[in-house]
This record gives C-alpha cells, sequence and structure tokens, in this order.
C-alpha cells in the first residue's frame, strides 16, 4: 500500500473504501474499497476533500478476494450445500437440504491457522434446514498471494470440509 496524490492514483486499485458526505442528502461509500481509479473519479475525490489516496500495488501473482473466496468455498462444500454470490469479498454456504451437518474441524483449524483466510462456521452434528446460513469464508486483504491461495487448496483437497447428512424418511409404530 501506497499514498499517492489524486491527480497521480489514475489506474491504481483503492486499499480502503471512500464515505461522501453531502449534509443533508448523502452519506455513504461513493468509492469501494477495490476500486479502479478513473479520470472521471479526479473531480469528485477533490470535491470530497482528497487530495491523496491510499492505493494497492497489485502484483501479477496475486487473486482478488472474491476470486479466492470463492476458490476456497467451492472446495470446502460438500453435500447439500450451496453458495451465494460473493459479497465484498464473502461467500456464505447454505444449506440446500434439510439434515445433520458435518465439519471436518482439524482440517478446518488447519486452514484457519493459514494467515490471511477466515472461515466461521456454525456447530457441527447438528439438524439444519434448507436455507440455514452454515458458514462464511473470505480472505482478509483485498489480494492474497496465489501462494496462499495453493496452501488452502491443498488443505480442501482432501474432500469437504463442510457437509449436510440428508434425514432419512423413516415409518415407526407403537405396539
Amino acid at each position: 500500500m501506497k499514498e499517492v496524490t489524486v491527480e497521480q492514483a489514475v489506474g491504481t486499485v483503492l486499499a480502503h473504501d471512500l464515505t461522501q458526505i453531502i449534509p443533508g442528502e448523502y452519506k455513504g461509500a461513493k468509492f469501494k474499497k477495490g476500486h479502479i481509479i478513473t479520470e472521471e473519479d479526479i473531480p469528485v475525490l477533490l470535491s470530497m476533500g482528497k487530495k491523496h489516496l491510499f492505493v494497492l500495488e497489485k502484483d501479477d501473482n496475486d487473486v482478488h478476494e472474491n476470486d479466492a473466496a470463492y476458490r476456497i468455498a467451492s472446495k470446502a462444500a460438500g453435500n447439500g450445500i450451496f453458495l451465494t454470490e460473493p459479497s465484498e469479498g464473502k461467500i456464505e454456504m447454505k444449506a440446500g437440504v434439510d439434515g445433520l451437518l458435518k465439519i471436518d474441524r482439524e482440517r478446518l483449524f488447519e486452514l484457519v491457522s493459514q494467515d490471511e483466510i477466515m472461515f466461521a462456521t456454525i456447530h457441527e452434528n447438528i439438524v439444519v434446514k434448507e436455507g440455514d446460513k452454515l458458514a462464511g469464508t473470505r480472505i482478509i486483504p483485498l489480494f492474497v498471494s496465489e501462494a496462499v491461495m495453493h496452501a488452502a487448496e491443498k488443505i480442501l483437497e482432501k474432500g469437504p470440509l463442510i457437509e449436510i447428512v440428508p434425514l432419512k424418511k423413516m415409518k415407526v409404530g407403537i405396539v
């Protein structure tokens, strides 16, 4: 990350969100983290009082947070799990069927022991309903190195980290 003047920032990637405040009209993120600065952005940034920006220096081997989250989630999700679309670098895993949630806790611990990876789940061995949120994953920085991704994928190549064992319908009787 480095600091540059707004005029020198064209073509660079924002390192954080920038909030615009227009009293009585608008308050919110005008530019999101990861936005690539264009010539058209310069007058807006200057009107927001920004003279300098913190930008990221992306390496050709870096993976964007959305792509990284998808790569992790798609390998971690097993039977009965579906993925949401990435939102601000996070992907959620939801139950596709009713069933018993199973998590490989040892490999989960191994995965989250990696410096830049976050993977949170609900408790295992509970009955979940279709549509329930089960887990979420993301990387912490906006970009992560391909080496970090290879280490995570090596942990996940042994099979799914989280899955649902569907409930069986049984006929019972009382005598």
